[in-house]
């Protein structure tokens, strides 16, 4: 099983991210798929996390994600508030929308850090509400790429049943824009 834990602020989409990873886990081909949330203060900009599991065999847990293989933070200033490092299993990756050097972001050296500049993928892909640009589902497109455990197509497909199709268009430009500038 493959465990993912989700960084984000109230607002972000972590949440709808989450569920669009199960998704296209499952068009990826694993057959056990879960995504929850996770919330204290449900207020904008607030520090939330979601989870996400995907495994060949039906998934019976439903609890958050606390040793994840994968962790996911939306903001980079999360990074110092929410420890996303903590729980991490050994040889386990942490991909960041940022685009400081790892130097700058004061994780564990043993930590395998990927960064993608996220929020000028979201930008340059048009995908901004309320003059925000929403990372959630440009930050699949790293994931895709972090980490193989879903094809860029799949989550594709997910995010086009997720959203009507002017909406998806531009949601899966961005996707495929911060696939391209991911850095392992």
């Amino acid at each position: 099983m493959h465990e993912i834990r989700w960084h984000g602020r109230g607002g972000q989409g972590a949440v709808t991210s989450s569920k669009i990873l199960a998704e296209a886990a499952y068009r990826s081909g694993w057959s056990g798929v879960t995504a929850a949330p996770s919330f204290g203060a449900e207020r904008r900009g607030a520090p939330i996390t979601a989870s996400t599991r995907m495994a060949k065999e039906p998934i019976r847990i439903l609890s958050q994600v606390t040793t994840p293989d994968v962790v996911v933070v939306l903001d980079d200033s999360l990074v110092a508030v929410a420890k996303p490092a903590t729980g991490l299993q050994p040889g386990g990756v942490i991909i960041i929308n940022t685009v400081r050097p790892r130097a700058e972001l004061g994780l564990p050296a043993d930590v395998r850090v990927v960064t993608a500049d996220v929020t000028g993928s979201a930008m340059a892909a048009g995908v901004v509400v309320g003059g925000q640009p929403m990372v959630n589902t440009a930050i699949l497109g790293s994931i895709a790429a972090a980490t193989g455990l879903v094809t860029m197509e799949s989550v594709e497909a997910a995010i086009a049943e997720a959203f009507a199709p002017g909406p998806a268009a531009k949601n899966i430009e961005a996707a495929r824009l911060a696939f391209e500038c991911t850095k392992a």
